[in-house]
């Protein structure tokens, strides 16, 4: 249930990453509505309002999917009884098994709609689909132009292998829910540790050197830190350093995390 508001202009839509398309959405509008689902995000539930100084309204999507078009619409004139003008997207669509384009909400919302044309980055159409693609090949650099920032995910501080402080460097073990994680492998970041941003070196991937098992964890450099065994701390991702590889030993891990972490600071510069 929405409470009774005066804002009279917004925009639909799922703004999974809060990109640059859906900046232009948003540009134009005083508020924004979310449809909101589960699983597989850029940005999970509530962190999209981290990126908008709109107010955001979330609807989820189990309890809306079976709605016409004409339901969905007598429901955000319910809920915003001021509404004079909602903007959407070029490729928009909404109600039941999705049968409702632009075309038809100009039809059924008897005031002003405005339809934004497709964004476009150096010939890329930017959408959430295209951003977890270069994520899943890695490409740091296209996703922060097209989600104009850089990457961030965040979670919770849990215990690790314990290999990392005695034997390579100390690191902050992660458990990351609901995002989707870029390319296994090494990674230049920053990582937000209260409310400071130290530089840092991350991993994600199965260890294929140690126990095979999946991890994210960060490597914070130069910072002694104390030891930190709950919590929650954010990382943003700036390059892909290299993929995932098994060493032969240990050592050999080690060098090449020496060798990351001065590639790693030559890119934080």
């Amino acid at each position: 249930m929405i409470y009774k508001n005066n804002i009279k202009s917004i925009t639909i839509g799922s703004f999974d990453g809060i990109h640059i398309a859906h900046q232009a959405l948003i540009g134009r509008v005083e508020a924004v509505v979310v449809i909101e689902r589960n699983g597989g995000y850029l940005t999970p539930g509530y962190k999209r309002t981290l990126y908008t100084s709109k107010p955001c309204y979330f609807y989820h999507f189990n309890k809306i999917h079976t709605l016409s078009p004409e339901a969905f619409i007598s429901k955000i004139e319910e809920d915003f009884p001021a509404l004079e003008k909602i903007v959407v997207g070029y490729d928009f669509s909404f109600g039941k098994k999705r049968v409702g384009d632009s075309m038809l909400l100009s039809k059924l919302f008897c005031k002003e709609v405005e339809v934004v044309p497709e964004v476009m980055w150096q010939g890329v159409s930017v959408h959430s689909r295209t951003i977890k693609q270069y994520l899943c090949e890695g490409n740091i650099e296209m996703v922060s132009h097209l989600l104009g920032r850089n990457y961030c995910i965040d979670g919770n501080i849990i215990h690790g292998q314990g290999i990392g402080q005695k034997k390579l460097v100390p690191t902050l073990n992660l458990k990351v829910k609901n995002y989707q994680l870029p390319r296994e492998g090494v990674y230049a970041t920053k990582t937000l540790i209260g409310e400071e941003w130290f530089e840092s070196v991350t991993f994600i991937g199965n260890r294929m050197t140690t126990d095979g098992s999946f991890a994210v964890e960060t490597h914070v450099l130069e910072k002694k830190l104390p030891v930190l065994s709950y919590g929650s701390i954010f990382i943003l991702f700036h390059a892909f350093i290299r993929s995932n590889r098994k060493f032969d030993t240990l050592n050999a891990l080690k060098i090449q995390i020496k060798k990351d972490i001065i590639q790693t600071k030559k890119i934080l510069v």
